[in-house]
């Protein structure tokens, strides 16, 4: 990974993340006339609001993407033992799992009942394609920490929009450009950080 490919992946990313806000804010607004996201209402909330807010999100996935490389290094190197990082990792997603659906459950008075079983089902089986994906792409000790990724790390990043104060629309429109961003980012990885350059056979 160098200068030109960081920079890459980080405008990228935000453009993913810009897509993505508009596309579901607009559905958001047809959806939900009262629809309103960190205290901008619907009326005055147009596509290229959501667009910049969305660039925010995408640079905000980055940081936790980022913030995951760096935790994977420190604790393989104080564990020593992968397996023991990865069963840390494959017990930890489930915790978030259980995590989400409990705090939107106790928060259901300003969410839909069916939402604090729907988003955690959603966001695990999102998991388990991009996982397979990168399995597929790179080897199979990719999935637990891809699996870790999609789950931990988008559940801390959409904590903002987990609050009582929130409603089911403003959960759904933190979540998916989250979702996209890390998705895109853990898929694109191996194909930045690849050799460019073939090794000659001998």
């Amino acid at each position: 990974m160098n200068l030109k490919k960081w920079f890459f992946l980080f405008w990228s990313c935000m453009a993913v993340g810009a897509v993505v806000t508009a596309v579901t804010g607009s559905i958001m607004q047809w959806t939900d006339q009262d629809f309103g996201f960190m205290g901008l209402e619907a009326a005055g909330f147009n596509a290229a609001m959501m667009a910049l807010v969305g660039t925010m999100i995408g640079a905000f996935s980055q940081m936790g993407f980022f913030a995951y490389l760096t935790l994977n290094y420190i604790a393989l190197s104080i564990l020593r033992k992968k397996y023991l990082w990865n069963a840390l990792q494959a017990y930890t997603s489930l915790f978030a799992l259980l995590g989400l659906g409990y705090m939107l459950y106790e928060n259901r008075a300003s969410f839909n009942n069916w939402l604090f079983w729907a988003l955690p089902i959603v966001l695990a089986g999102i998991a388990l394609i991009v996982a397979n994906i990168k399995v597929r792409q790179t080897n199979g000790t990719a999935f637990v920490p891809t699996l870790f990724l999609m789950v931990v790390v988008t559940f801390i990043e959409a904590w903002p929009a987990l609050g009582a104060e929130n409603n089911t629309s403003a959960v759904i429109f933190m979540f998916a450009p989250l979702i996209a961003c890390n998705a895109y980012q853990i898929l694109m990885l191996h194909r930045l950080v690849k050799p460019s350059d073939e090794p000659k056979a001998s």
